[in-house]
């Protein structure tokens, strides 16, 4: 198998989700300048992936005429001017906004390409393997994020961190493949023998709800650890674990997957279900029951994007962005919306109802990614959806 597509996936990646991850990473850095509190840098960060949110189905329907690899160097010049225009432009809340919500079209780019490139470079036996690995993009970014404070902000200044961001995206604008003669074609051609729009809208939503119960984790698994009695260390230690717990699996689940003749949403639904018993644990407040309820929580209720992406695409193998760039929807919006309602359920009845809120969006989920599925199988039962080789069972 040849690395090379999935490794340059893993960089684009990172490199479209960094504006959002840097801005976190240097919060205190950009706050202490600019002068605004914690709820204006949730709703700045925010702001980026309702932009991605937003422009996803257009953007995939984009990366599909112009190709994966016009696609991929597109999103990482795009996220190299927000990083670069934060570092420059950026002198107040509203300048940030603005700029995120540039990094945040970029980053709708991101994933229709890096998935196409994956379907058509990597060999099928070995897709979900590559997609698996792919998804590890986010902690990636996450881990620059967390170096480039003490590499960086403390030594010469946040905004050269942001500088530095934009070289590295603009490194990665050469190091991207010229697209091959023949790449462009037309997307209504390309998807007439794909699921039909409504049972991707429906898996659109089910990706949503699952982010929204997820990506809280990272940002409150250490103040919840706390307030059940863990100390500090331990907490951040416990944060580092349940992280590399969800990249592990998110890998083993992509190539489990490979070896399916079908069934892979089933096994989404089923890691959503074991998601919604970590959550519960957490619910409890029970100090027993934090570190199994962290890990659980993590690896199952979040390591399930890879798979869930595969099975996308193996289900939509004629225009795998365009249908990716439907789903991508959900997973940005619910990214931008699950902090914000966690963080409220907390001031208003504290952590142990907001994990079990958390519990509750994941089971949705669970529910509706089960019946987009059975939408897609019935709708190839009536002969909407021509079954041959190329499509396989979700």
């Amino acid at each position: 198998m040849d690395y090379r597509p999935v490794l340059l996936a893993v960089a684009v990646a990172t490199a479209g989700v960094l504006p959002a991850f840097l801005t976190g990473g240097l919060a205190v850095q950009i706050r202490g300048e600019m002068g605004f509190g914690s709820a204006a840098l949730g709703l700045a960060v925010a702001v980026f992936f309702f932009s991605a949110s937003t422009a996803s189905v257009v953007m995939g329907r984009v990366v599909e005429r112009i190709g994966a690899h016009r696609g991929m160097r597109l999103a990482v010049l795009g996220s190299a001017a927000s990083l670069l225009s934060v570092a420059v432009f950026a002198g107040s809340w509203a300048g940030l906004v603005a700029c995120l919500a540039f990094g945040g079209l970029a980053n709708a780019v991101t994933h229709p390409a890096t998935h196409l490139s994956l379907a058509r470079q990597v060999p099928p036996e070995r897709q979900g393997y590559s997609f698996g690995i792919k998804q590890a993009a986010i902690p990636a970014a996450t881990l620059l994020a967390g170096l480039a404070v003490p590499g960086i902000a403390l030594t010469f200044g946040w905004r050269w961190a942001f500088a530095g961001g934009a070289a590295l995206a603009l490194c990665l604008a050469f190091l991207v493949p010229q697209e091959k003669v023949g790449g462009i074609q037309k997307v209504a051609e390309a998807r007439s023998s794909d699921a039909p729009i409504g049972p991707l809208v429906l898996l659109a939503v089910g990706i949503g709800l699952g982010s929204a119960a997820a990506t809280p984790l990272g940002a409150f698994v250490v103040e919840s650890s706390v307030e059940t009695g863990l100390r500090v260390g331990t907490a951040g230690l416990l944060l580092a674990l349940g992280s590399a717990a969800s990249i592990v699996v998110r890998v083993l689940f992509g190539r489990l997957a490979d070896g399916m003749g079908g069934g892979r949403l089933r096994l989404v639904a089923a890691m959503l279900g074991a998601g919604v018993a970590g959550f519960v644990m957490l619910a409890t407040g029970s100090p027993a029951l934090v570190v199994p309820g962290v890990l659980l929580a993590f690896a199952a209720g979040w390591g399930w994007p890879g798979l869930f992406n595969f099975a996308v695409v193996k289900s939509n193998p004629g225009a795998p962005a365009a249908a990716t760039g439907v789903t991508q929807t959900g997973a940005s919006g619910g990214a931008a919306v699950g902090p914000i309602l966690f963080g409220l359920v907390v001031e208003a009845a504290g952590y142990g109802t907001a994990w079990l809120f958390s519990g509750v969006l994941a089971l949705a989920a669970l529910v509706a990614i089960l019946a987009g599925r059975r939408l897609v199988l019935r709708g190839r039962a009536r002969g909407d959806v021509p079954f041959t080789n190329a499509h396989e069972k979700g």
